[in-house]
């Protein structure tokens, strides 16, 4: 199957690309959201709409499953949220998210990794300026199991959905974490690293923006957005009642997510605010593991800080979980040198 057009597309009204008097701030967007195109999905595009607004968010990515006929059911979303067109892209060896696709595009998905196909249909994407997400990689079905090489795509989805359940094709976002971790670090130094994200993956009443992703961008569009998460300027939360910033200082130079410090050797001094986690706790994570560790107080309201150096630490990102060990939220790197 090859990506093609829908024929009839460019009559179908298209939600706008961006919304209009937003500029450079941070985005609460949910990157993997279906509607009742999807299999095993209920929610019409008005609940869905209807959901994002009651969470906080400022946008939502529409995947449908192998389908583009979703693109132009969006009217409902008006002019205040962002909605990015896209796909969960099924494949017979694991799911990839296309964001940013042009209207009624669909994205071919008849393959499997041996078919040494996928690299055409990513760049395809990339060429409209769209971005390709590995989605659930340790989802527990069949096709659910990445197979692809990361190194095609450029963000991983390590959260998805509610962090840990009963249910039977619950991900598992434990292992997802903690293998992006371990590849973060080689790429780091290999200077190609692929940011981390997090998606609802709701198909059900209840399910969206848990979690969603927080991205700066230089603006509330398509492009600035999928900007902001290709260079990992992004941190992942569980809800809208969480809130974070991470900074890392070091000689009157700040850098936020996703960016590089150049220490010169001197100290650098690594932030954390967060706001909405009651007595949870704090993880800083380098190239060597968990680094430190802090207790929040029972208002879920702090500001903590940690010193390293870049000899110690070629990156720091941090984690945050609840009391009982569940995610909160968390964030990209930032690298120091």
């Amino acid at each position: 199957m090859i990506s093609r057009e829908v024929p009839g597309a460019a009559a179908a009204r298209f939600p706008p690309a961006a919304v209009p008097g937003r500029g450079r701030g941070w985005y609460r967007i949910d990157l993997h959201v279906h509607s009742d195109l999807s299999v095993g999905a209920d929610l019409t595009p008005e609940q869905v709409v209807a959901e994002v607004l009651a969470r906080g968010l400022d946008g939502f990515a529409s995947t449908e499953h192998n389908t583009a006929d979703g693109h132009g059911r969006w009217a409902s979303a008006g002019t205040e949220l962002l909605v990015i067109l896209g796909q969960e892209v099924v494949t017979g060896t694991g799911h990839w998210l296309a964001l940013g696709v042009e209207p009624g595009q669909v994205i071919g998905s008849d393959y499997r990794a041996r078919d040494a196909v996928v690299g055409g249909h990513v760049q395809r994407v990339r060429d409209g300026g769209g971005l390709c997400v590995v989605a659930h990689p340790f989802a527990p079905y069949p096709e659910g199991l990445f197979g692809f090489a990361y190194s095609q795509f450029d963000a991983v989805e390590v959260w998805n959905g509610q962090w840990s359940s009963g249910l039977a094709w619950q991900a598992d976002n434990e292992t997802a974490v903690a293998d992006w971790g371990r590849r973060l670090i080689a790429d780091v130094e290999c200077g190609a690293w692929l940011p981390a994200v997090g998606g609802s993956d709701a198909h059900l009443a209840g399910q969206v923006a848990a979690p969603h992703t927080v991205v700066r961008a230089d603006s509330l569009a398509t492009s600035d957005v999928l900007a902001g998460v290709r260079a990992g300027h992004a941190w992942i939360a569980g809800s809208a009642q969480v809130g974070l910033r991470v900074s890392a200082s070091c000689d009157g130079a700040t850098a936020e997510l996703g960016e590089r410090l150049r220490t010169g050797g001197s100290d650098v001094v690594v932030r954390v605010q967060v706001i909405g986690v009651p007595a949870g706790t704090v993880t800083w994570h380098t190239d060597r593991g968990i680094a430190c560790r802090a207790d929040l107080p029972s208002t879920g309201t702090a500001s903590t800080e940690w010193t390293t150096t870049a000899a110690e630490s070629a990156l720091v990102r941090v984690e945050i979980r609840h009391p009982d060990q569940k995610m909160a939220a968390l964030t990209n790197p930032i690298i120091l040198t």
